[in-house]
């Protein structure tokens, strides 16, 4: 059950990052507009991603000795990266939902999501970087990859379906300054964890 945790509780920590993916599954979820599909093509793709690296990056790491470590400078590096730009823009603020323009047709919001995932360059380092280096410490990684694709799954969902509800609080900048301080003091632990683990 730790591995699930602990896949779970880093899952969520990642995906949690407000970029371009989660900013169009938020306004189509707030345009109640092709969600379902939205939110599978998120959440499957990531699943996707994670097996990937699970279970490349394990094979790898006994192949190349000392992979692992240098995944875990390197891991921890991007983290600490991450997580102060992520403060930086808690501090700064300025950040809040606008709705935009109009939802269009089922076809292009997948293809608009698909490539808001397949072409983004750090959703291979959050997943199959990442989560791949972060696997290896742990036994039971399939329990690992399953946690963390269980987050992908809960997190897309939530925010697709659940967007409508968070449309007063998100047109305020302050709940966006709070939501980056969280996240960013969730990558600088995880970090942590990483290099001492």
């Amino acid at each position: 059950m730790q591995a699930q945790l602990a896949g779970f509780a880093l899952g969520i920590s990642l995906i949690l990052a407000i970029g371009a993916q989660n900013a169009f599954v938020l306004r189509q979820g707030l345009r109640r507009a092709h969600v379902l599909a939205v939110v599978l093509v998120c959440a499957v793709s990531d699943a996707v991603l994670i097996a990937a690296g699970v279970a490349g990056f394990g094979a790898l790491a006994k192949a190349v000795p000392g992979l692992e470590w240098a995944m875990r400078v390197f891991g921890a590096g991007f983290l600490v990266w991450y997580g102060l730009r992520t403060l930086l823009a808690a501090w700064k603020g300025g950040a809040h939902l606008e709705a935009g323009q109009e939802a269009g047709s089922l076809r292009a919001a997948v293809l608009t999501c698909l490539a808001l995932t397949w072409l983004n360059p750090h959703v291979y380092l959050d997943t199959v970087v990442l989560l791949g280096a972060v696997s290896a410490q742990y036994e039971n990684k399939l329990g690992f990859a399953l946690g963390a694709m269980t987050a992908s799954f809960v997190f897309f969902f939530s925010l697709g379906f659940g967007a409508r509800l968070l449309a007063p609080i998100f047109a305020k900048p302050g709940a966006w300054r709070i939501l980056d301080l969280v996240i960013g003091l969730t990558m600088l632990a995880i970090a942590i964890k990483l290099l001492l683990g």
